[in-house]
C-alpha cells in the first residue's frame, strides 16, 4: 500500500493524463533508452529530456522514468498506486542493477539513485527530490573504501537522511539546518565543505535522531521501502501548496501529474575535481548569445539552485577543469541546435567526467525572449512564425516595468547579483506570508536569507526580491525572472535578525517599517524610495511585434480616457481607441460637483446649466484624444454612470445631517438636508442595473445632446488643425432595439446640426452600441438595424450572463470556486467561452445577418487576455480593445491566434 496520500485531481476515467501517448495505457515505467523528446506528456519534461540526450549519445546517468499516468492514476484513487506499478519499478530497477553492475543497498559496489520529479510543464523547484537513496552505514563505508574519499561517502549519507527526512518523513527543513549550522559553528567553519569525515558521520547519527524525535519512528533501512516511499512522496508533491500556487500563477492544469525519474547517482561532491552546476546556452536575463551559468566544486544536487553557497561563474570552470568545460560547451551547442532554442542544463562532474542531468527550454525574461527569438531567426535556426509562437504574450508586460531614474540615483547600500532586471520600491518584509498579506494593500520587497519553493506566494505578492545567498540560477533568480519581478541575489553583507525582524547593512538598520529600492538590472540596493521611470521600446520589441502585426487578423485598439493615455497606447501600437469612457472624465475634483448638480437637478434648466458648464471640459478632452489618434478610429461611449459612483454615500450623508442638527450652522444644515433628499430620491437597490447608460440619456436627452455637441465640435476643431479625426459614438447598455433607435435619432440630429452650422458634410462619424446584456446579444439582429458597429462590453456581459457581481464575488466565493476547481478560471479575467463567448458568437452572427460587414469588437478587460483573444479571433471579431499597457500583449496574442487558426486549417 502507498504510504503517502495525495488529493484527488481531475483526470480521465482511465487514469491517463489528457493528451498522453496511447502507449501509456497498461504501462507505467520506461527505461531512458526507450524514450524521446516527443513523449513529454508521458515522461514529463525531465524524463523526455534525459531520454532524448541518451538517444543523442550525450553522457547521462542510467535510469528509468515512472510516467505521469502513474501519478494521475494514484491521484484518481486517493493515493493508491495502480495495479502492477511496483512490480514494473522492481523489474526496471533489476535491469538498471544489471547494466551498472551495482545493487541498490549492497554492502559492496552499492547502487545509489536519485528520485526526481518531472512534470510535462516545467515547474522549477516546486516539487520534491531525494538524492543518494540506497546509502546506509554499510554502503557508506563501502563507498569510502571504493573511492578512497571517506568525506564524500559520509557527506552523501547525511544529505540522504536530510532530504529523505524532509521530503518523505515530513521533518521541517530547519530541524536539519539548525543542527548543521550548530556543528559548523562548533568547528569554526563557514561552509559544510569544511567539515571532516568524522564530523559528517556524527551528523548522520544526529540527523537520524532528529527524524526519530520529530516523527516518533526510525528512518527505514530497507532500500526498496525507501524507494517506494520516495516515489510516492514525489507523486504527492504534485499537490503541495507551493506547486499548486505555481500552477495557478502560470495557468498550468492541475490534472497533468508528475513523472518520477529514478537515475543512478553521479557525484559532484567527490572533491576538487568534481562539481555541479546549471548553465544556459544564452543569457536568460538579456538573451545575449553568451555562456551563462554557475557551478560549485565539491557540491551536489541542489546546492547551486538552493542558494546555500554563493556559486562561481561558469567561465571560471575553464581554468579549474578545462577538459570538462570544453565538453560542456560542445554539448551546449549541440543541444541548442537540436532543440533550436535556448536551453537550461543541469550538469555534474564526477572526478573530471561530465554528466548531464537535465535539459529543458530555458525560462527567460521578456526582453531575453524577444532577443532570442529575433537572433534565432537571423541565424536561420527558426522562421518568424515559430518565433512568434514561442513567446509568452502575457510575459511582454515585463517590458513595461519601471527602471530607476538615472538622473536621480541614490547612494547604494549594498550590491548583489543582478538576478532579474527591473527596479522595485517597497517596504521591507522578511517572510513570504507577511509579503502575501501586506502585498494586498502596499508595495513590499521580500528580503530573505535565501528563498525556497515554499516562498512562491510571497514572491508573487512582492514588487521585488532581495536575498543574502544564492546566485544567478538560484530559486529566487529563476522564479523572479519567470514572474518579471526584479531580484537582487547573493548580497552577502546583509544581516537578517529573524527574531528582531531587522535587516542590517553596514551601519544601517532597517525594520519592516522601512522602504528599500532594489535594482535587479544592476544588482544594487538603496535605502528609501527612489524615483522610477517607464522603460523605452527596444529594437527587439519593435521588430518582433512588427512580425506579429504582419501576421495577425484581429485589430488592436486601446481603452483610453485621456490624451496622454491615447498617446501612450499609440506609441505601444494601438490602432485606435476602442473605448473612451466619458463618465471617467467627470471624476476630477473640479468636475465632480458639476456632474452632481447635473444628476440631482430638479428642473431641466438647472440641469442644462450644469451641462453647459461641462461641455467645454469634455470638448477639450475629446480634442486631446482625437489629436493623439489622428487617422485612427476613436470610439467614444456616451455617459454610463452608475449613479452611486457620482453621489455622496447615503449613510455618510445621513450622518452628516445628524451632526449638523446638533451643532451645525443652519445654512449648512439646509444644504445637507437638500442633498440628502436628492440622494434618497435617486438611491437604487442595484445601481449597476439601474438608471445608467441609454436609460439615463433617454430620460434626460439633453445629456446626450451636450455630449454629442462636445464630440462633434472637438472633431471639427481637430480637423481644423489639419488632422484626421475619426469618430465613433457608442450608446451603452442597450437591451431593446427601440432604445438605440430613439437615442440614435437624438445623436444624429444633434451631430448634423453641428455639422450644418460649421458648413461641413463629410465628417463620416458612426453611431453604434455596446452589447453588454444577454438580451442585446440575442436580439442583435433587431439592434443591428440601428447600429453602424457593435462593441461587446464583456465586463458587464459576464456579470449579467453569469449572474455574478464582480465587486462582490472577487472578495468572497470566487476565490473558493477557483481553488476547488468549480470554475476553471476567473470569468472576469479570462472569457467564459461556453457561456459569455456563446453570447458573443450569437450577437456577431445575428448582427451581420442583418447588416453584412458590421464592424464588431470587444472592449472589456478580456481584450488584453491572450486566451480570450484566441477565442475572439475564432468568433470572427474585427478588433479587441484593452488598456494601453496591454496593447503589446494583444498584438502578439492576436498573431498567435492567427497562426493557430492556420495550423488548424492546414490539418
Amino acid at each position: 500500500m502507498a504510504t503517502h496520500t495525495t488529493s484527488r485531481a481531475g483526470t480521465t476515467s482511465s487514469g491517463q493524463a489528457p493528451g498522453q501517448a496511447p502507449e501509456a495505457a497498461g504501462r507505467y515505467v520506461y527505461d531512458l533508452a526507450e524514450g524521446n523528446a516527443g513523449m513529454r506528456s508521458l515522461l514529463g519534461g525531465k524524463g523526455a529530456g534525459v531520454a532524448e540526450m541518451t538517444r543523442l549519445g550525450i553522457p547521462v546517468p542510467d535510469g528509468f522514468t515512472v510516467t505521469t499516468a502513474a501519478c494521475v492514476a494514484a491521484m484518481e484513487s486517493d493515493g493508491a498506486w495502480p495495479e502492477g506499478l511496483w512490480d514494473e519499478i522492481l523489474t526496471h530497477l533489476a535491469d538498471l542493477e544489471r547494466r551498472t553492475g551495482r545493487v541498490l543497498g549492497a554492502a559492496e559496489r552499492p547502487l545509489l539513485v536519485s528520485v526526481r520529479s518531472g512534470a510535462a510543464v516545467s515547474m522549477p523547484g516546486m516539487m520534491d527530490t531525494v538524492l543518494n537513496l540506497g546509502i546506509s552505514d554499510g554502503s557508506a563505508a563501502a563507498l569510502a573504501e571504493e573511492t578512497g574519499h571517506p568525506r564524500f561517502a559520509w557527506d552523501a549519507y547525511r544529505r540522504f537522511v536530510q532530504m529523505y527526512g524532509e521530503v518523505v518523513e515530513g521533518v521541517p527543513g530547519e530541524v536539519f539546518e539548525t543542527e548543521l549550522a550548530a556543528l559548523k559553528d562548533r568547528r569554526g567553519v563557514e561552509h559544510d565543505t569544511g567539515l571532516t569525515p568524522d564530523d559528517l558521520q556524527g551528523l548522520v547519527a544526529t540527523f537520524r535522531d532528529a527524524v526519530r524525535r520529530t516523527t516518533g519512528r526510525d528512518l527505514p533501512t530497507d532500500p526498496h521501502e525507501q524507494l517506494r516511499r520516495a516515489v510516492d512522496a514525489v507523486f504527492g508533491s504534485w499537490n503541495s501548496p507551493r506547486a499548486r500556487v505555481y500552477r495557478e500563477l502560470n495557468d498550468i492544469p492541475d490534472d497533468l501529474g508528475t513523472a518520477v525519474n529514478v537515475m543512478q547517482m553521479v557525484f559532484g561532491n567527490r572533491g576538487d575535481t568534481s562539481g555541479t552546476g546549471v548553465c544556459f546556452t544564452r543569457n536568460p536575463a538579456t538573451g545575449a548569445r553568451e555562456r551563462y551559468g554557475e557551478f560549485l566544486l565539491d557540491a551536489q544536487g541542489e546546492d547551486v539552485v538552493a542558494g546555500i553557497r554563493t556559486p562561481r561563474r561558469l567561465p571560471e570552470l575553464e581554468t579549474l577543469l578545462p577538459d570538462a568545460y570544453t565538453r560542456l560547451l560542445a554539448t551546449m551547442d549541440l543541444l541548442e541546435h537540436h532543440y533550436q532554442d535556448m536551453q537550461d542544463i543541469e550538469f555534474t562532474i564526477e572526478d573530471g567526467t561530465l554528466y548531464l542531468l537535465q535539459v529543458r527550454t530555458g525560462k527567460r525574461t521578456a526582453a531575453a525572449a524577444l532577443k532570442v527569438a529575433r537572433d534565432l531567426v537571423a541565424e536561420g535556426e527558426i522562421d518568424r512564425a515559430t518565433a512568434l509562437r514561442r513567446i509568452d504574450a502575457a510575459q511582454l508586460d515585463q517590458l513595461l516595468h519601471p527602471t530607476l531614474d538615472p538622473d536621480q540615483a541614490g547612494t547604494p547600500l549594498t550590491h548583489g547579483l543582478n538576478a532579474s532586471p527591473g527596479a522595485a520600491v517597497g517596504t521591507v518584509v522578511f517572510d513570504a506570508d507577511t509579503a502575501a498579506e501586506r502585498g494586498k494593500t502596499e508595495n513590499v520587497v521580500l528580503v530573505r536569507w535565501e528563498t525556497t519553493p515554499e516562498d512562491i506566494h510571497g514572491i508573487a505578492a512582492a514588487q521585488g526580491v532581495l536575498t543574502v545567498h544564492g546566485g544567478m540560477t538560484s530559486h529566487a533568480a529563476v522564479v523572479a525572472r519567470g514572474m518579471g519581478k526584479p531580484c537582487v541575489a547573493g548580497a552577502g553583507d546583509l544581516r537578517i535578525d529573524r527574531d528582531a525582524r531587522t535587516l542590517t547593512i553596514g551601519d544601517t538598520v532597517l525594520t519592516e517599517a522601512d522602504t528599500l529600492t532594489v535594482d535587479g538590472t544592476t544588482g544594487t540596493v538603496y535605502a528609501g524610495a527612489l524615483p522610477l521611470v517607464q522603460p523605452s521600446i527596444t529594437d527587439d520589441f519593435s521588430t518582433v511585434l512588427g512580425w506579429a502585426d504582419d501576421v495577425r487578423r484581429l485589430g488592436v485598439r486601446a481603452n483610453a480616457d485621456t490624451g496622454p493615455d491615447a498617446a501612450k497606447a499609440r506609441e505601444l501600437g494601438a490602432e485606435g481607441v476602442g473605448l473612451c469612457r466619458t463618465e471617467h472624465m467627470f471624476l476630477a475634483a473640479d468636475r465632480l460637483p458639476v456632474v452632481q448638480r447635473m444628476i440631482i437637478a430638479d428642473a431641466a434648466a438647472e440641469r442644462q446649466t450644469a451641462l453647459d458648464e461641462l461641455l467645454p471640459m469634455q470638448q477639450a478632452d475629446f480634442e486631446d484624444i482625437l489629436t493623439a489618434m489622428t487617422g485612427l478610429p476613436v470610439t467614444i461611449r456616451l455617459i454610463d454612470p452608475p449613479l452611486h459612483e457620482f453621489l455622496p454615500d447615503l449613510v455618510e450623508q445621513s450622518l452628516l445631517v445628524q451632526r449638523l442638527e446638533t451643532d451645525g450652522p443652519p445654512d449648512e444644515l439646509d444644504q445637507a438636508r437638500t442633498v440628502l433628499g436628492h440622494v434618497q430620491r435617486l438611491a437604487e437597490k442595484n445601481p449597476m442595473l439601474g438608471t445608467r447608460g441609454v436609460r439615463l440619456s433617454l430620460l434626460h436627452p439633453e445629456i446626450a445632446v451636450v455630449q454629442t455637441r462636445a464630440i462633434i465640435r472637438a472633431a471639427l476643431a481637430v480637423r481644423g488643425r489639419g488632422l484626421d479625426p475619426r469618430v465613433e459614438i457608442m450608446v451603452p447598455l442597450v437591451g431593446f432595439a427601440e432604445e438605440l433607435a430613439r437615442l440614435r435619432a437624438v445623436v444624429v440630429a444633434t451631430a448634423d446640426e453641428e455639422l450644418a452650422a460649421a458648413g461641413v458634410t463629410d465628417l463620416g462619424y458612426q453611431v453604434g452600441t455596446m452589447i453588454e446584456l444577454p438580451r442585446a446579444a440575442l436580439a442583435a439582429g433587431e439592434i443591428a438595424e440601428h447600429a453602424d458597429f457593435f462593441s461587446f462590453g464583456t465586463n458587464d456581459l459576464t456579470q449579467t450572463a453569469v449572474g455574478i457581481s464582480r465587486d462582490d464575488a472577487e472578495g468572497s466565493f470566487l476565490a473558493a470556486y477557483l481553488e476547488d476547481g468549480i470554475v476553471p478560471a476567473d470569468p472576469f479575467a479570462s472569457l467564459d467561452v461556453e457561456g459569455v463567448g456563446e453570447l458573443v458568437r450569437i450577437g456577431v452572427e445575428r448582427g451581420r445577418r442583418v447588416r453584412p460587414g458590421l464592424e464588431t469588437g470587444v472592449c472589456g478587460e478580456h481584450g488584453g487576455d491572450p486566451a480570450s483573444i484566441a477565442a475572439f479571433d475564432g468568433l470572427g471579431l474585427d478588433y479587441v480593445s484593452c488598456s494601453p499597457y496591454r496593447v503589446p500583449i494583444a498584438r502578439l496574442a492576436a498573431a498567435q491566434a492567427t497562426l493557430r487558426g492556420a495550423t488548424r486549417d492546414d490539418a
